[in-house]
């Protein structure tokens, strides 16, 4: 049977002789006679492949490109433990997207690393004051009262790198005092520096006329009996004295909004400097800062080199707490105030 089977499939003598002439007799025929003769014949070429010398060197052409996808010429450590760690759980929070912060009153989302860092350089500045290393040329003020701190005395005239650094100073007094009205180009700007760091200011400006405050008479028994009722501050054992420190603190209401209007009087009285705005960072609040802060002014401002008058000077519209301040620092709640005018002109 098998015999038969290969007989069948091998090609006969006639056929092969047949193709042969065929083939000889293609160089006399035309063209559609050698098309309808080889029409039915295949080839196919195959090419043998380079050897591979070395798979080290396909893999080092696969490293640094791409993988496709779905490709699997890395494979899959499927060991790998997987982290399913739940970073926020909402529960309802009211401040689950943004948290304030009730120091500095900046609002942030929790778990931002990099918002949470923001967040810290913010809060670290206005709590402590803006880092300064210093000037070369600086008009500083020293005084034994300072505890080896200094005044600094910015105006319109100085470089370019002073100007901008009270801008900088201006930028955070603006989270407080509100912004676009407290610096222009006629200011005289001055900087408490304490530990390296802008921790008060104060912006002053040439004033002619000012208005005197009309105080309740509540505010002024108060302040009255304030300024008689100081207590001691040294206690005595033996031949020891000790010296307390005291701090000062403000009313009750004055961390809350006054929504009392000011009243002044219609008569205006002569003034010379007005205090545009003036500032201390929060921790460094009841230390005197301000204080010392206006009185550098009334002894610098004036060009001839004299002394201001504690009523040559004027509070434009103060806030609950500058009217504290105020009334403690003029010894009397009918100080003069006056109105800040917005100037187009920068500072810078």
């Amino acid at each position: 049977m098998q015999a038969k089977i290969n007989s069948f499939f091998k090609p006969s003598s006639s056929s092969s002789s047949s193709i042969s002439s065929s083939v000889k007799s293609a160089d006399t025929e035309d063209g559609l006679a050698v098309w309808e003769n080889n029409r039915n014949a295949i080839v196919n070429t195959y090419q043998r492949r380079s050897a591979i010398p070395d798979r080290s060197q396909v893999l080092k052409g696969c490293i640094g490109k791409p993988l496709k996808k779905g490709s699997s010429s890395v494979p899959k450590n499927l060991k790998k433990k997987r982290n399913y760690t739940q970073f926020h759980l909402e529960l309802g929070q009211s401040d689950f997207l943004l948290r304030h912060c009730a120091e500095c009153g900046a609002k942030y989302a929790p778990g931002d690393e990099l918002d949470e860092k923001n967040h810290q350089s913010f809060h670290k500045d206005y709590m402590y004051g803006i880092p300064f290393k210093g000037w070369q040329n600086e008009k500083a003020f020293t005084s034994p009262l300072f505890n080896k701190n200094r005044i600094i005395m910015v105006s319109e005239t100085d470089s370019p790198a002073h100007r901008n650094k009270v801008q900088e100073v201006v930028k955070m007094m603006e989270v407080e005092l509100g912004e676009d009205w407290i610096l222009h180009q006629h200011c005289k700007v001055y900087l408490f520096i304490s530990s390296q760091r802008i921790s008060g200011c104060l912006v002053a400006e040439p004033i002619k006329e000012a208005f005197k405050l009309i105080a309740s008479p509540d505010d002024e028994r108060h302040l009255q009996k304030e300024s008689t009722s100081s207590p001691s501050t040294s206690i005595q054992f033996g031949n020891i004295v000790l010296q307390r420190e005291v701090s000062k603190r403000c009313r009750a209401s004055d961390d809350r909004l006054d929504c009392r209007a000011i009243v002044c009087e219609e008569e205006a009285k002569p003034a010379v400097c007005g205090i545009r705005a003036i500032w201390v960072s929060p921790s460094n609040r009841r230390k005197g800062i301000a204080t010392w802060l206006l009185n550098t002014t009334r002894e610098s401002f004036c060009n001839n080199g004299c002394m201001l008058e504690k009523s040559q000077l004027a509070f434009s519209q103060p806030s609950t707490m500058g009217r504290s301040f105020g009334s403690n620092y003029f010894g009397t709640c009918s100080f003069l105030v006056y109105k800040a005018k917005l100037i187009d002109t920068h500072f810078s």
